[in-house]
């Protein structure tokens, strides 16, 4: 199956919510924070500056993964999923490479991520993709109760 990365376009709110609820239901609990999102991608991510790509294989997005502007140089990557039927494909990778470019052309210095200690394939990806981890009581909290790794990619 040939997989595309694209930028969100509209019409794919629905994929957006439904691939990140999935993962964050069957794990932990959908939060106020995930619910400003879902609702409006398009106000909560992409007004701000921000960018959503998704993996799309046919028609059907099975992955997703947004930037989300936090200052001039620096953007949080958020929000990725890859449904659990594509899992293990390196779609995940392919979707965070693309990421990570994209951060790259919106002149990017710095990436952040928050994440969970039991995602480990996820841990795993980010930091062979160069994610180093930081030290949390260097942070303000974070607004996810879930979030208890947090790391950064420097891409200067």
């Amino acid at each position: 199956e040939e997989v595309l990365i694209r930028s969100f376009r509209a019409g794919d709110e629905d994929a957006f919510r439904a691939l990140n609820e999935e993962w964050i239901a069957h794990y932990f609990r959908v939060e106020a924070k995930d619910k400003e999102a879902f609702a409006d991608p398009r106000k909560a991510i992409l007004e701000k500056g921000g960018q959503v790509l998704f993996a799309v294989v046919g028609e059907i997005c099975v992955g997703c993964c947004a930037l989300l502007r936090m200052g001039d140089d620096e953007f949080e990557v958020a929000k990725m999923a890859v449904a659990p039927g594509h899992q293990g494909s390196g779609i995940g990778r392919r979707l965070l490479s693309a990421t990570i470019e994209e951060a790259r052309l919106m002149h990017a210095r710095r990436l952040y991520l928050e994440t969970n200690h039991i995602l480990k394939p996820a841990i795993h990806l980010y930091e062979s993709l160069g994610f180093r981890h930081i030290d949390a009581r260097t942070l303000k909290p974070s607004p996810y109760a879930r979030a208890d790794v947090y790391m950064e990619l420097s891409l200067t």
